[in-house]
């Protein structure tokens, strides 16, 4: 690999904090919402959500103060929008608040930032239009209606060989035996991967907003830079392998000859790849886990999902809306301006919570609880508002209402032992363990 291409990665200080790193230092041991101070509250708290303790984090925001203002060191200013408008104001408007910052809290505004996935190479979903329109019209195809009707067979065969071979009577983990691998099998047909190294792509994907740690996902910047090298290494191969091929139907070819995006370097495709690879692997693995664990969690819905098969259909957007499997989305304020009555600066952060609007209680009726018969589950922001609406919503859709047909047809019950591990990130809310039982009827 050149100097050049390996540059996106060097301008960290490994001694460095990111701001997500500053959170997670500053937020051990955080008390519940009632007993901190309004301007103390701070949301974005990697322990809230390992811990599964932010919703009365939220639910007090949304009350009392829906756009909330917060500063640390390393990222500046930044508000907190917490309620379902807000949120779909600031996505409309993406003149007045740009992606093209990045979309995760980032360091301030015009300093030196090591956030590959964000500045340094920007996935199209870090820019605004017209570069993000058309680099994205590069891969649409891929998840385009009748490129979903060949995938489906393919997606039913492999789920239900998978459900097949469970064990029946012994636990398990349902997030490494079904949920990783059924999407990473999924990417590696989109990416036309090396399906033995499939697993590289699961590891990518919760290497990319890892918050170093001892013991974590990755425990240095170091650790998380190299592997990130690794990535761009092997997927420089692929980049040549593709650009010695006529053009194919599947994600890297689509990128190596695509108007907008054939002229790039591998290492300036890699915002994109991480985007594909966490979009197609993180968020439908923790809401096909997350399904498992809600429907636990409310027997009765269960019940009646039992009962009566043909609610996979509801299950499907409401599921969804409940897990919502990125919590917020990032949008920086190119101008001065106003939002629900608070003075926004240029260069200020906001943080679109998703997780928190799609717990909006003047939208979603009883929003904490599941519900098979929500009218407006479908209504959730969980893929997004606007010009970033999520490119593979249909896919997540689809992948979810296959497994949970076929799930249906041969186990009386998938039962939950004890409580999930879940992802130490502010940003990715999911599930890195669930012990599971299965009887099969």
């Amino acid at each position: 690999m050149s100097e050049s291409e390996a540059q996106p990665f060097e301008p960290l200080s490994i001694e460095s904090f990111t701001p997500e790193q500053e959170q997670a230092e500053a937020g051990r041991d955080v008390p519940a919402a009632d007993k901190l101070a309004l301007g103390d509250i701070n949301p974005l708290n990697a322990h809230l959500f390992k811990e599964n303790r932010w919703q009365d984090h939220f639910e007090r925001l949304r009350k009392e103060d829906p756009v909330h203002f917060n500063e640390i060191e390393s990222a500046g200013r930044y508000w907190s929008v917490t309620k379902y408008n807000d949120i779909k104001t600031v996505s409309s408007d993406w003149e007045t608040f740009s992606s093209a910052e990045g979309i995760t809290l980032g360091f301030r505004v015009g300093a030196p930032a090591p956030m590959f996935f964000q500045q340094d190479s920007p996935a199209f979903i870090a820019q605004d239009p017209p570069i993000q329109t058309e680099q994205r019209k590069t891969v649409r195809p891929s998840v385009a209606p009748r490129n979903l009707k060949r995938l489906e067979p393919l997606i039913r065969q492999r789920t239900a060989e998978l459900l097949d071979s469970l064990p029946e009577g012994e636990t398990f983990d349902w997030v490494d035996t079904v949920s990783i691998e059924l999407t990473t099998a999924m990417l590696a047909t989109l990416f036309d991967f090396p399906y033995e190294d499939r697993r590289y792509l699961t590891r990518w994907s919760d290497i990319v907003f890892a918050i170093p740690q001892p013991g974590g996902v990755v425990e240095s910047q170091t650790q998380k830079r190299d592997e990130m090298l690794e990535c761009v290494e092997y997927f420089s191969r692929l980049w040549e392998d593709r650009r010695n091929r006529p053009e194919g139907n599947d994600l890297v070819s689509m990128l190596v000859h695509g108007e907008a995006t054939r002229h790039m370097a591998a290492a300036e495709h890699l915002g994109n790849l991480l985007l594909l690879i966490v979009g197609g692997n993180d968020t439908t693995r923790n809401t096909m886990s997350g399904s498992v664990y809600a429907l636990n969690q409310f027997p009765d819905q269960y019940d009646r999902l039992m009962d009566d098969p043909a609610l996979v259909k509801n299950l499907v957007p409401e599921i969804i809306r409940w897990q919502t499997p990125l919590s917020y989305m990032r949008r920086t304020a190119t101008r001065d301006c106003e939002l629900a009555g608070k003075p926004i600066q240029k260069n200020d952060q906001l943080l679109m919570w998703y997780v928190s609007g799609n717990h909006d209680e003047d939208i979603f009726d009883n929003a904490d609880a599941l519900d098979l018969d929500r009218p407006n589950a479908s209504h959730h922001l969980s893929f997004g508002h606007g010009t970033h609406f999520c490119m593979g919503s249909r896919l997540a859709e689809l992948q979810i209402k296959v497994l949970w047909e076929e799930i249906l047809q041969r186990f009386e019950k998938i039962e939950v032992q004890e409580e999930p591990s879940r992802t130490f990130s502010s940003f990715v809310k999911g599930y890195t363990e669930l012990p599971v039982v299965v009887r099969r009827k």
